[in-house]
């Protein structure tokens, strides 16, 4: 790598949602590779091989409070939930960044997003503003939508190219049975993934009880696509 001053790289791997020990999202974060190149970070990125690592840099806006570079083993990525999280986590353990007016503002490639803290150590609590969401475009005339779908019973809504930091297939299928049956050929979405760079699909299905409603959802990633 290309830092004149290797000593002060720190270098963290954080289990982000996990309920117990090891249960959780595997993350990355680098701290101090201000000097790295595009290129030395996705090196690092490949040789970690988790599905996210993340680079906390000075801000270049004096609103934030750092800013971060998002990679999976292939590519940078604008915005993800859970290396957001586990970044802000690992900034405020190591008391790099203090919170003001109880938060913290990341900058991203998806731009500035305000991170709610609440209590410290242990018992923190860390909520992010996601990007906004919006439809690219929707409906099944996409054929390699077709052939990863196949012949599964969809609902009511057509099926959208959703981008929000990071671009989705969301698909709701007709059932629960259906959505537990679907056994999608991962070749096939590593296609539509390369050509639209997106990461994934998200199925899901709604199911609407006397009181409530509830709903189950799987999704499909291809992150080194």
């Amino acid at each position: 790598m290309n830092d004149p001053n290797p000593t002060a790289l720190r270098y963290l791997q954080i289990d982000v949602f996990a309920e117990r020990a090891g249960g959780g999202n595997p993350l990355g974060v680098v701290f101090g590779a201000e000097a790295w190149s595009d290129a030395d970070m996705q090196r690092f990125a490949a040789w970690t091989n988790l599905v996210e690592t993340t680079f906390v840099l000075a801000p270049t806006d004096a609103r934030a409070s750092y800013r971060l570079r998002i990679f999976t083993p292939n590519k940078e990525i604008p915005f993800a939930g859970h290396p957001t999280i586990g970044s802000a986590h690992a900034v405020l353990e190591i008391g790099s960044v203090v919170p003001r007016d109880d938060g913290l503002i990341q900058e991203c490639g998806a731009g500035l997003l305000p991170i709610r803290v609440e209590g410290e150590g242990v018992s923190r609590r860390l909520y992010v503003q996601a990007p906004a969401a919006r439809v690219l475009r929707s409906g099944t005339d996409d054929a390699l939508l077709r052939v990863v779908l196949g012949e599964t019973r969809l609902g009511v809504l057509p099926p959208a190219f959703v981008e929000g930091g990071r671009r989705w297939w969301v698909a709701e299928f007709a059932d629960e049975a259906s959505l537990r049956a679907w056994q999608p050929d991962h070749a096939a979405i590593l296609a539509p993934a390369q050509q639209m760079r997106r990461t994934a699909i998200k199925s899901s299905c709604v199911r609407f009880l006397p009181v409530s409603a509830s709903s189950r959802t799987r999704h499909r990633a291809r992150p080194t696509a």
